[in-house]
């Protein structure tokens, strides 16, 4: 299974994003609201800049306490990012998330991004693919 099909499997394909000069505050409600644990930071909606997560918020809350909840989300996100394409396989891209103890990642498409995929994305899609493959060997064996 590839990227784009886990893409296309997922029931809302739209990525909420911030713009990085919004305040870590503002971001929270949204996370909230949305019930979602990582906003995407882009001053214009197609470049990405960074990624604010919750664990990034907590990390600063503990160091710096609620005053960091003022600050702009540039201060707190991850700007260093992983990303993968569309063409990546779902094994590859669970071994990406994993040694870099990173749950969303970025798809990118010719220096855009077209979506966000967690890590529980993609264990669903490699899940579904297992159970394929186990019916197709057992129809196999006995013979259908």
């Amino acid at each position: 299974m590839i990227v784009a099909q886990i893409l296309k499997s997922k029931t809302d394909m739209g990525v909420v994003s911030v713009k990085p000069g919004d305040s870590v505050s503002s971001a929270v409600a949204l996370l909230s609201e949305k019930r979602i644990g990582t906003v995407v930071v882009s001053s214009d909606g197609e470049k990405l800049d960074g990624i604010l997560s919750e664990r990034d918020i907590v990390r600063e809350l503990g160091r710096r306490g609620a005053q960091c909840l003022s600050a702009p989300v540039s201060e707190m996100m991850t700007a260093k990012l992983t990303t993968c394409t569309t063409a990546d396989g779902a094994d590859h891209v669970l071994q990406m998330m994993t040694e870099g103890r990173f749950r969303h990642l970025p798809v990118m498409d010719d220096g855009k991004m077209i979506g966000l995929i967690s890590i529980g994305d993609v264990v669903k899609a490699r899940l579904m693919e297992l159970s394929m493959e186990k019916d197709a060997l057992e129809g196999m064996i006995m013979g259908h």
